[in-house]
Formats: C-alpha cells, sequence, structure tokens
C-alpha cells in the first residue's frame, strides 16, 4: 500500500509556492517565500567592511541568521538569544553555504551581506524555502545596486534553489509537509543552481537504510521540484538580469 499524501497530491507534485518581493521597506531587500503553509521572511542588509580574514582582499563576504518566530508553530517556540540551538546554526550555516555559491565576492568589494531568514509558518521545509527565498532577496538587492551605480556589475553569477524529498514506505516523495517530515523513513534536502549543479545534499534515514536506485530516484524528483521553483524565481524576479 502506497502513500496517501494528506493535501492530494501526487508523488512528484511540489506545494503551491510563491516569492513576494518588496514585502517589508527597509530592508535591501525583502521577500515573503511561501511553500505550501511554510512561510518565511527572507530580508537582505548590506554593510560596508567584512571580516577581518577578509580585510584588504578586494573580496566581499555573506552571512545568513535563521530564526523561528514563536507563533511559526503550534505549540509556542522559545525565542533564542545569545544562546543558538543546535538546529539553528545547522540551518543557518547551510543557508549561508548554499547562497554564497550564487556570488562573485570580487564583483561584490567589501561589502558584507547578512541574509536574515525569520519563519513565520512553518509546515516542514523551512531551510529549502529560506534557500530559495534568500536567493530571490538577494539576486533584488543585487540589481538594486547596480541601478543605484554602487556597482559596475552583477555579483550574481549563479540562480540557487532548494527542495525536500523523502522516501515514504519506500517511495520518493517531492517537497513533503510536516504530516510527511515527520513519518518519512528518509528525508533529503538538496541543492543546486541554474544547470541543476548540486551545491549540497543532505541525506539521511531516520529509520532503515535508502538504496542506490531509491537516492537516484529522490535526485530526479529533486531536479525537478528544484526546475519548477528556478523558473518560479525568475517570474518574481521580472527583468532581473543574473
Amino acid at each position: 500500500m502506497s502513500w496517501q499524501r494528506p493535501d492530494n497530491r501526487q508523488s512528484h507534485q511540489m506545494r503551491p509556492h510563491s516569492f513576494e518581493l518588496g514585502f517589508t521597506r527597509f530592508a535591501a531587500a525583502s521577500v515573503l517565500a511561501k511553500c505550501g503553509d511554510t512561510q518565511i521572511l527572507c530580508n537582505v542588509s548590506i554593510q560596508p567592511g567584512v571580516p577581518r580574514f577578509l580585510t584588504d582582499t578586494g573580496r566581499g563576504w555573506l552571512t545568513a541568521e535563521y530564526r523561528m518566530l514563536p507563533g511559526a508553530t503550534p505549540q509556542r517556540q522559545e525565542r533564542e538569544f545569545m544562546r543558538l540551538s543546535g538546529r539553528t546554526q545547522e540551518i543557518q550555516r547551510l543557508i549561508g553555504r548554499s547562497l554564497r555559491a550564487a556570488l562573485d565576492f570580487e564583483a561584490l568589494g567589501e561589502r558584507t551581506v547578512t541574509v536574515d531568514a525569520d519563519v513565520l509558518q512553518a509546515d516542514a521545509g523551512t531551510r529549502t524555502t529560506a534557500i530559495s527565498g534568500g536567493f530571490v532577496a538577494l539576486a533584488h538587492a543585487m540589481d538594486r545596486l547596480l541601478q543605484q551605480g554602487v556597482l559596475t556589475r552583477s555579483p550574481i553569477v549563479h540562480q540557487i534553489a532548494a527542495v525536500s524529498v523523502g522516501l515514504l514506505q519506500g517511495e520518493p516523495f517531492l517537497d513533503l509537509n510536516y504530516v510527511e517530515d515527520v513519518a518519512a523513513e528518509v528525508d533529503f534536502n538538496v541543492v543546486m543552481n541554474e544547470n541543476l549543479g548540486i551545491i549540497e545534499v543532505q541525506g539521511t534515514a531516520e529509520s532503515g537504510t535508502f538504496s542506490r536506485t531509491q537516492m537516484n530516484q529522490i535526485m530526479d524528483f529533486a531536479e525537478k521540484g528544484i526546475q519548477e521553483l528556478l523558473e518560479a524565481q525568475r517570474q518574481a524576479l521580472g527583468g532581473v538580469e543574473f
């Protein structure tokens, strides 16, 4: 008996997803990223200067911060202040690594870009939605710097998107929601660029094991989902070139 999806999607079908630009006023760029019931506010800030290890190199830097707001889940999440949970640290490092793959840091110059991903509502896929939405905000911010004459060429060299895939009752399912994420025997998070070049794969057997054939199926599903997200990003960004 195969797994029946709670929302009646096909196994290879993404949840509805969107990227709303200009969601807040003061950030260099702001995007509300939605994937099903998961909603994440992605803000980009840009400051002059870089960490000490990059000083006088002419190269910029990108870092990311991730938080889940108290009302994002059915039971209130405690705010994380000085001491971050291991999960939060892992996710924000993943977001940072993924989005650094989008940039030519010499073209950026000695500036630090901070991508803030704040989970307003969580229904699984928060890290992958943060990466996909974070890229849209990043590309919009870089385009604004170009339009203002601050940069002479765009630092964006790759488009980045991410998606989750899981095995349920031995079969692959794309873009898991919370119910599926909890039940999954195997959980993958996959990050790729516009050429479907792999940036990162996080794959874990929550129970049992998975075969090489199943892993290939998971990656095929991931490619399909990421192609859909890449197109949605391009539509959201309109005339922005990258």
